[in-house]
């Protein structure tokens, strides 16, 4: 087997994101993605020890506690996105740096219960704002200066809502092959 492709199945155990035209079934799901990644989040790390938490996902990479950290950490960045997207024009948004913000002491020195928990309340606010759309505000943009692009709030959506899926299927898959 080419071990490239085995690594990249394993960076991508989803597939990459992959941008889709708007449909209500479509914001349906994506919204669903939202509200629920919380719950299956917590199914994915639920019964693991402090050295499974410790794992990484696959070599080189982030270990299980590093990822829901990161995930509250993003999604936090993200809420704020939509809600600068849906009250200004075309705001720039800041980057960060999340190979640096895995590493601070909140994340290194805090249980995952605690963004966890976060993640719980984020998303519930999150679902309430992505609900109160009109159709016209999913084409509202934000600029991401890194990226040097413009980004739709319905793309933003697809991302986000591919991105939990994503990192909570690195968490699943790493269980499935070590039989935890």
């Amino acid at each position: 087997m080419n071990t490239q492709v085995h690594e990249a199945d394993i960076r991508y155990p989803i597939g990459k994101f992959e941008a889709k035209p708007f449909s209500e079934d479509r914001r349906d799901e994506w919204i669903g993605d939202i509200a629920f990644l919380p719950r299956i989040l917590e199914q994915a790390v639920h019964n693991l020890d402090e050295t499974q938490l410790h794992t990484p996902y696959r070599e080189g990479g982030w270990t299980v506690h590093q990822l829901v950290h990161h995930l509250a950490d993003s999604h936090m960045n993200a809420f704020c996105r939509f809600k600068l997207g849906l009250t200004e024009e075309n705001p720039t948004i800041k980057p960060y740096e999340e190979d640096l913000w895995v590493r601070t002491e909140d994340v290194s020195g805090i249980p995952i219960n605690i963004s966890l928990t976060i993640l719980h309340a984020l998303h519930k606010r999150w679902e309430a704002l992505l609900k109160g759309f009109k159709e016209q505000d999913w084409q509202k943009t934000i600029y991401h200066p890194e990226h040097q692009k413009t980004i739709s709030l319905w793309d933003l959506l697809g991302m986000y809502a591919w991105h939990g899926r994503h990192h909570t299927a690195h968490i699943s898959a790493l269980r499935e092959r070590h039989g935890w």
